[in-house]
């Protein structure tokens, strides 16, 4: 089907979803359910249902998916989605330069990952990653220190210390949420924004179910395909409860174990074929994938950086 038609349903589902569910949402790790658009190949969409378990809304989501789009309904049991906080051992090593797939994180959380280099209006170059990262899921303050390698690679804030937390957007614990990231400003300390695919181009707003890659503090250098777009409703697990996203981005992996896995929350993901950011990851689900595996939620990369604002380098 179209995209305009596939937006159609789910704003319809969305809308059901919405009027079901305890007022005003059903805010749950399990029970719940997310809709969106399902990307089935170059300018063809169906209409995504991700069930976080078993419950009577998700099964009744589910059939009137099923009506209103009929075969091109993707239905998925993904289970628990958690904010992705636990490569190859060289990624969870201390380097300098720093670079993108690095293990990172703030004194109170264990370890994510640095997605990319950007600056800001004052022409300051920040490392980029997510807030439960940088910013202990909004526990941490403007000034406190990351570090590089992250807590739970052996970091310490006195010999490891790269920056201290700057620009941090504020995860909502009642609405909707579009992006968990944050910003270190960087100490005097060298940088290499070089992916394994080469220098980014740039971004880019994803609409099909185009390859994309990333390097990650835990899986390393992963690639997969975008699998959805726009979903409404995921309710993610983090450490102060759960908070709600809309309008995010679904990879599914490409080889067996998967795209993602814990650690490598604060990912950048792009397209290795033009080199163009699409995402930032941000958590993961325990299952809904093929064989198994789990799927990995990413907040687009263009709401991360307006958020913020800042510019990638």
């Amino acid at each position: 089907m179209e995209l305009l038609t596939a937006r159609e349903i789910k704003a319809e589902l969305r809308r059901r979803t919405v009027a079901l569910a305890a007022p005003p949402r059903p805010h749950t790790p399990t029970g719940g359910v997310a809709v969106g658009v399902c990307v089935v190949g170059p300018a063809t969409y169906g209409v995504a249902v991700r069930m976080f378990g078993p419950s009577e809304l998700a099964d009744e989501v589910a059939a009137a998916g099923r009506a209103l789009a009929g075969d091109q309904c993707d239905v998925r049991d993904v289970g628990v989605v958690r904010a992705s906080q636990w490569d190859p051992a060289e990624l969870r090593k201390r380097q300098r330069p720093l670079r993108p797939g690095l293990s990172v994180s703030h004194a109170d959380v264990t370890a994510g990952t640095i997605g990319a280099f950007v600056v800001d209006g004052s022409g300051a170059v920040l490392a980029l990653s997510n807030n439960h990262v940088l910013a202990d899921s909004g526990r941490g303050a403007a000034g406190d220190v990351v570090m590089q390698p992250g807590v739970a690679d052996g970091g310490s804030a006195a010999a490891d210390r790269i920056g201290i937390l700057d620009g941090v957007v504020a995860l909502d614990p009642v609405a909707p949420n579009l992006v968990d990231a944050a910003t270190a400003r960087l100490d005097d300390v060298e940088v290499s924004a070089q992916y394994p695919a080469g220098s980014l181009a740039g971004w880019v707003a994803v609409t099909d179910d185009v390859e994309v890659e990333k390097a990650g503090r835990t899986t390393g250098v992963t690639r997969g395909r975008v699998s959805a777009i726009e979903i409404d409703g995921i309710s993610v697990q983090y450490p102060t409860g759960v908070i709600d996203f809309d309008d995010q981005i679904e990879v599914t992996g490409g080889g067996p174990e998967g795209f993602s896995s814990g650690g490598d929350s604060g990912s950048l993901v792009y397209r290795p074929d033009t080199r163009e950011a699409v995402g930032l990851l941000f958590a993961g689900s325990d299952t809904g994938g093929p064989d198994g595996q789990g799927l990995t939620y990413c907040n687009p990369i263009g709401a991360v950086l307006d958020r913020l604002g800042v510019r990638l380098v």
